[in-house]
């Protein structure tokens, strides 16, 4: 007998407090692995830090083939109180729906992915292939999790992954990659009212920036639409009537498939050569990145697309594909194993993460449980 039902189980979830950098994401980890070795499936802690950890578990399948479940234990900040009709760090239940910080983004989906495992193992049900499952932390930040679990070797010889991301029980088949990056430019200093006798960095930047953008955004992807860049950040000037001989831009880049961090490299280099030769080597300028996750698109013919596909139209769900433009655990996961196809799906609701008023349709994640258990 299990201990907890599907919506008991879920709430328990909701109820920990996981918002990162605040809150002990290893709580999560430790409640879904006594959770699962209760229902005697093999699970343990991959230990990182006093308040994080991620959990992993194996069940045996009927072959050696392995699969991987995964889904991240932590949430992002509750933001401004005063705009959540609820305590978001108190799992509230009307009109169907949990509403609390990380109901949709994906305490859903993680919630879902543990209880199926554990009640295949109490039921005896032995999948086809070997499922393992991994609960990541601090995928909102660093990725810290990701990269350990990468790093482990857990995912070696995996044939599939699925993270269940909030994707309105919609296969997620593409997603954005993300790339921070640093313009530094070194200008000439000179008198604000004689501006031809300096070089202006933050001038140059911003036309290096411009020409960046165009060059980026020039590719359409059917689902994501183009890459876009735009400035987050900006510092330059010395006073209000001295021309600027320094300026750093901070880029945020998202990046479709086919668009890598050495192509915008490349293209960033391109674009400081021309201004540097155009003032004769007075300009200087640099682009390095501080974070790449590449785009990740998996064919929507592959068989577990084309299963997932069938299993929703028996259903009468929604069979469409859908393009996630933030990027994932899945980036830093593929890193060691670059070939891995993976699928985005999951049961919360994209337009509700990060909110005020975060919430959790139950219907959708009790569906989410019986597709994953008729799946796999």
């Amino acid at each position: 007998m299990m201990r907890y039902s599907e919506e008991e189980f879920l709430r328990e979830i909701l109820s920990i407090a996981s918002v990162n950098g605040v809150d002990s994401e290893r709580n999560v980890a430790v409640f879904i692995r006594d959770f699962l070795q209760e229902c005697g499936v093999q699970a343990v802690l991959q230990e990182i830090d006093g308040k994080r950890a991620n959990v992993a578990a194996v069940l045996a399948g009927k072959t050696e083939e392995k699969i991987i479940w995964n889904g991240h234990l932590d949430t992002v900040p509750y933001g401004k109180l005063s705009e959540w009709e609820t305590d978001p760090a108190v799992p509230v239940k009307k009109n169907g729906c949990y509403y609390v910080r990380g109901a949709s983004d994906m305490k859903g989906g993680l919630a879902a992915m543990a209880w199926a495992l554990g009640y295949m193992k109490m039921k005896n049900r032995v999948p086809k292939q070997t499922i393992v499952f991994c609960g990541t932390c601090d995928e909102e930040k660093g990725g810290t999790g990701a990269a350990v679990l990468s790093e482990s070797g857990v995912l070696d010889h995996a044939s599939f992954l699925m993270i269940g991301e909030p994707t309105g029980l919609r296969p997620g088949v593409a997603q954005k990659g993300c790339i921070w990056l640093k313009l530094r430019i070194h200008g000439k200093t000179g008198h604000g009212a004689y501006p031809e006798e300096g070089i202006n960095a933050v001038h140059y930047g911003i036309r290096i920036f411009q020409e960046l953008k165009e060059a980026v955004e020039k590719d359409r992807h059917e689902l994501l639409g183009t890459s876009t860049v735009q400035i987050t950040g900006i510092k330059g000037g010395i006073a209000p009537n001295m021309t600027p001989d320094e300026a750093e831009l901070t880029l945020d880049i998202r990046v479709i498939p086919g668009m890598t961090c050495q192509t915008v490299l490349g293209l960033a280099e391109d674009i400081i050569c021309k201004y540097e030769e155009q003032t004769d080597g007075g300009l200087r300028a640099e682009a390095y990145a501080e974070n790449d996750r590449p785009a990740i698109e998996i064919s929507e013919t592959h068989p577990w697309v084309r299963k997932l596909d069938r299993e929703l139209e028996f259903r009468e769900l929604s069979r469409e594909h859908v393009g996630i433009n933030y990027f994932t655990d899945a980036s830093i996961l593929i890193r060691q194993v670059p070939e891995l196809p993976v699928l985005l799906f999951g049961p919360g609701n994209p337009e509700a993460a990060h909110k005020p008023n975060e919430y959790l349709e139950i219907k959708k994640y009790l569906e989410y449980i019986r597709i994953l258990l008729q799946l796999f």
